[in-house]
């Protein structure tokens, strides 16, 4: 049995600066399913825990941006209780994002309590810098899956003019050997390619990829930073990323059993993974790996990939976002807040879904970048 309900009545709708979003048609609500108007299936959660960080990073936060009053932000329970509702409702994987989410006060609580859901793939984005004071393996038999890094260079001094800190890739070499040896398999690390910033390395983190053995992932400059500093000029695309590690590495395409993945995915020929140096871990050197190295192109700006998208993103302040760059919101905190039950949540999730717009649109003059940036809207 469906239900026809007109989602412009849901009470959690709310848009980006609480002003209502733009009217959309009524819709039959499938309580069991998240499923966009465009015919599209929504299984990924990302989650956004704390919009605070403790780097400041060119494309995405000024020195001086202001976080939101921790009291606007959800409780431990009230993000878990959305992962449970979002799981009955066909999510089959949920990322922890931020912000930096290491720096949650209850991060081991929330990986443990996940873990007991049993989630199908439970995977966590961070910059690594604080991996070192944590409890990696408990989180890895708690149930966290995987771990996605954050290093946008692999020269000192770039790296510490990107990220506004005195923190060295160094930080991150040591998370990626801290991962391997928790067990996490693949350890894949994200790097934003800048045009006059860092694309004169794009060919160097293919070298790191083979030497580290990790999903190295390339990622397009995109209109995320609170400066609104974006320009398409600054975008280092696709082609032009994987031609400058051509005459150094022979890359091999993969076929992608998730018609979803946000990357473009490629292995090392023979020759490349046979002159690769072997790793050091733990004072010891070894030449063999948990996962074969790779490089993966995100290229939102060039090649979109929004008409097999499966995500949805939940902010740390309780504001659903079908879309990464949707200028509208819809506010679960107030709904969490008013003693509704959980049916009331799970509708005004499915209705937000509903509204997931069929693209981003940066390519067209009409593009509008959101005003939350990467931090506060979770990766």
């Amino acid at each position: 049995m469906t239900i026809s309900l007109p989602i412009q009545n849901d009470p959690g709708r709310a848009g980006a600066a609480g002003h209502p979003a733009p009217d959309a048609p009524a819709r039959a609500w499938l309580p069991d399913r998240l499923i966009d108007s465009h015919g599209r299936t929504i299984r990924d959660l990302r989650l956004s825990i704390t919009d605070r960080c403790n780097f400041r990073c060119v494309y995405c936060m000024d020195p001086d941006f202001r976080y939101m009053p921790k009291t606007q932000l959800l409780s431990l329970e009230e993000y878990l209780r959305l992962v449970r509702i979002c799981l009955g409702l066909g999510i089959t994987k949920v990322r922890i994002t931020g912000g930096e989410p290491t720096l949650y006060p209850r991060l081991d609580e929330l990986i443990a309590e996940l873990g007991r859901m049993n989630i199908s793939d439970l995977a966590m984005t961070t910059n690594g810098s604080l991996l070192d004071q944590m409890p990696l393996a408990q989180w890895r038999r708690d149930g966290l899956h995987r771990i996605t890094l954050s290093l946008d260079s692999l020269r000192p001094e770039r790296v510490q003019a990107i990220t506004r800190t005195a923190t060295t890739a160094e930080s991150v070499i040591r998370a990626i050997h801290l991962a391997h040896a928790a067990g996490f398999s693949p350890v894949k690390v994200n790097a934003v390619i800048m045009r006059g910033v860092n694309d004169d390395e794009v060919a160097d983190f293919a070298d790191f990829a083979l030497e580290h053995g990790i999903d190295m992932r390339l990622i397009e400059f995109m209109p995320l930073d609170s400066s609104r500093a974006w320009n398409r000029n600054q975008v280092v695309g696709a082609d032009e990323m994987i031609e400058a590690i051509r005459p150094r590495h022979e890359l091999i395409a993969v076929e992608e059993d998730d018609p979803s993945s946000t990357s473009m995915n490629f292995t090392f020929s023979d020759n490349s993974r046979a002159g690769r140096p072997p790793m050091a871990m733990g004072g010891r050197r070894v030449t063999s790996f948990q996962s074969e190295p790779r490089i993966g192109i995100i290229a939102p700006v060039t090649r979109p990939f929004c008409g097999a998208c499966s995500r949805l993103r939940i902010t740390a302040d309780g504001k659903v976002r079908p879309c990464l760059f949707s200028l509208s919101e819809w506010d679960l905190r107030s709904v969490l807040r008013s003693d509704a039950a959980d049916e009331e949540v799970r509708r005004s999730i499915v209705n937000a879904v509903w509204t997931k717009q069929a693209g981003h649109g940066i390519g067209s003059g009409a593009f509008v970048p959101p005003e939350r940036t990467m931090s506060a809207i979770g990766g």
